[in-house]
């Protein structure tokens, strides 16, 4: 049996965040890719494409979630 899949990068079907060119000392990621990354668990870091509101979304998200918990149990935290 013969097979095509000569990839001659043998990171290439790994994780991204384990590949020698992602893990430059000097790169920084954007918010995107950094979503991208937590969502898809490591393996993809463009699932978002490269539009900053996607990013800037879920960072205002994660941390309006964080003020409402807060508040609530603030608010709320003599009532029991």
């Amino acid at each position: 049996m013969k097979t095509d899949f000569d990839f001659p990068n043998k990171d290439l079907l790994g994780p991204v965040v384990f590949r020698p060119d992602f893990n430059a000392q000097s790169k920084v990621i954007s918010a995107n890719q950094a979503w991208s990354l937590f969502f898809t668990a490591g393996q993809e870091d463009k699932v978002f494409g490269f539009n900053p509101e996607v990013g800037r979304f879920f960072t205002n998200l994660l941390l309006a979630i964080g003020a409402a918990g807060i508040l609530w149990a603030t608010l709320f935290n003599n009532l029991a």
